[in-house]
């Protein structure tokens, strides 16, 4: 595993972030078809025509990598590098007009995360998280913040029917300061940059929280499934991430027990 993300992966992931926002902000607040899929999430024009034009951009500058997309599968998913694609997280978001969503880009190698970058198309934010160089927001640095416990802190997850009949994460919303919903990443890019403390999500998969971790980890913070175990391919998408070590060791408590 590489110990410092190439400043060319670094160079080449904005340029991917560049194509896509000029893609998506077409359609963005326009009329577009939606349709759902075979887990009846919704999917539009602007996911697919998105997700293709990262995979041409990729497989004519590096053809050699692999890519595992959302909409449009794995290509050469074995390769050492293998981006991981995710072109509307937050398409609930998206469809309603709310600019929420993000695009996700990842570079893992060798099954490890190597860079992330969380893209904001409408409001002009990009969280940017690489190995050896920390995370970033529009180019400056950026850092998670201190929380003591889980009674001073502000969690967000998507949606509260990920927890049906889930008591654990019930006790822990009852703990916390303050509670919101329905940020899909751009709650885990507000964590980065230090204004919420904890996410805790379920039913993630591996295009869903490649990029998470680089951003999150690269700007001081803990993300893991709900054993501490970390968060690598193949891994049941259950997700506590946090910026400060001692609420995600209460938090894993709960959740682990």
């Amino acid at each position: 595993m590489a110990d410092r993300c190439p400043l060319e992966f670094l160079a080449f992931a904005e340029r991917l972030a560049d194509r896509s926002g000029e893609l998506v902000r077409r359609y963005f607040r326009q009329p577009f078809d939606i349709e759902s899929k075979d887990d009846d999430s919704p999917v539009t024009i602007a996911d697919r025509e998105a997700e293709e034009s990262l995979r041409v951009l990729i497989a004519a500058t590096y053809p050699e990598h692999g890519i595992i997309g959302e909409e449009l599968g794995r290509d050469r998913a074995d390769a050492d590098y293998c981006w991981i694609l995710d072109p509307i997280d937050g398409t609930g978001s998206f469809i309603t007009g709310k600019p929420i969503f993000g695009t996700l880009i990842a570079l893992w190698h060798r099954g490890e995360p190597l860079l992330g970058v969380i893209d904001q198309p409408i409001t002009g934010e990009r969280w940017v998280g690489a190995l050896g160089h920390g995370s970033t927001l529009n180019g400056t640095p950026t850092h998670v913040r201190a929380c003591g416990s889980l009674a001073a802190a502000a969690l967000d997850a998507t949606d509260p029917s990920m927890f049906t009949d889930e008591p654990r994460f019930e006790q822990i919303r009852e703990k916390v300061a303050r509670n919101r919903w329905g940020s899909d990443c751009y709650a885990y890019a507000l964590l980065a940059s230090g204004h919420i403390d904890l996410v805790i999500e379920t039913g993630l998969k591996l295009w869903d929280y490649a990029t998470l971790v680089p951003v999150i980890e690269q700007a001081g913070g803990i993300i893991t499934d709900w054993r501490g175990h970390p968060l690598r391919q193949g891994a049941a998408g259950h997700v506590l991430a946090a910026g400060d070590a001692r609420v995600h060791a209460e938090a894993l408590a709960i959740l682990s027990a």
